[in-house]
């Protein structure tokens, strides 16, 4: 049984495989978001893998904190957002704004909404 496999020659069996992995340099946090919470990640070392043309992360090390969102804070609407709406549907500012935000901020959703 062979010992641990050499990082040079493990490289070389990634590339004739098709997987290319490189280091992502100066990371200094990462934030995945869910739905009911944000986990935060700081200091990681991240690797980029690419399969194929799909491109994975591995994130390890660095420390762990999770934070619970506010879920009763609605979604952050721009006002160029809401120039936008009112502009393609010919509706008020306070109509675009509360459209949006009925939508969750997705301009199609609040266009449509107001043009039906």
């Amino acid at each position: 049984m062979r010992g641990r496999v050499n990082p040079r020659e493990a490289k070389r069996m990634m590339q004739r495989m098709g997987l290319n992995m490189n280091p992502v340099e100066n990371v200094v946090e990462v934030i995945i978001k869910t739905s009911s919470k944000q986990i935060i990640v700081t200091e990681p070392e991240v690797a980029m893998l690419e399969v194929q043309g799909q491109k994975m992360f591995q994130i390890s090390g660095g420390q762990v904190a999770e934070k619970a969102l506010d879920r009763k804070a609605g979604p952050t609407i721009g006002e160029e957002d809401v120039r936008l709406v009112a502009d393609q549907t010919g509706k008020s500012l306070e109509e675009a704004k509360k459209a949006l935000i009925e939508s969750g901020g997705d301009l199609a959703k609040a266009i449509l909404l107001l043009q039906s």
